[in-house]
């Protein structure tokens, strides 16, 4: 594939860069407010309860990348302080790395998973509902094709991708009886809310 002969330039955004053996194939974690673009063959995953990612993939070069996030948008801050934890500015990001990585905006399609209601604190809010619809939404705004989609449900997922190909695979994690992910998501979020009311103090002073 053209892809092949490119020389490796990641977005080593994702924390944490691995080996996976039982792939056979060098994989990304990403974790919440994180995303990984390359044009390399390997594989990134990630674990979502109410939060969302998408995996863009230019299907002519096989560049492809993933992100997560927790909500979709928050105006208080500029794109460069809030990285990649709000949706709007995770697919921005990732679209942008992506091009500068090689992709044409006319080749990218998109996988989208997530949206789970696995927080009962924050079922009034309806987050996961508001993740998929937001995502959903900014894809189409973007005439950006969805090609595949899991998205709401009440059970936490995890996600396997390989930009290289576009398979996507997605284990539903409905014998999950600890509460890691939830705690996950209720620490993430009340750190986006610490930081949102800190750029409020400072704004103020």
């Amino acid at each position: 594939m053209a892809h092949t002969s490119k020389p490796a330039l990641e977005q080593a955004m994702a924390s944490n860069v691995y080996f996976d053996r039982v792939h056979d194939i060098q994989a990304a974690k990403i974790l919440p407010g994180e995303y990984y673009a390359t044009t390399q063959h390997m594989l990134l995953v990630t674990v979502l309860g109410s939060c969302v990612a998408a995996c863009l993939r230019d299907k002519v070069n096989g560049i492809g990348g993933m992100n997560h996030f927790m909500l979709p948008g928050s105006n208080s801050e500029t794109v460069a302080a809030k990285g990649g934890r709000y949706g709007i500015d995770a697919m921005e990001m990732l679209l942008g790395r992506l091009q500068k990585l090689g992709a044409e905006r006319r080749n990218i399609e998109a996988r989208v998973f997530g949206g789970a209601a696995v927080i009962a604190s924050m079922t009034e809010t309806n987050v996961g509902e508001r993740n998929a619809k937001f995502v959903l939404d900014f894809l189409q705004a973007e005439k950006i094709a969805v090609v595949s989609q899991d998205l709401l449900d009440v059970c936490p997922r995890k996600v396997y991708f390989f930009p290289s190909t576009g398979k996507a695979v997605v284990k539903k994690l409905r014998n999950l009886h600890n509460t890691t992910i939830e705690k996950r998501e209720q620490a993430y979020r009340s750190h986006l809310q610490s930081l949102t009311d800190r750029t409020k103090s400072g704004s103020q002073s």
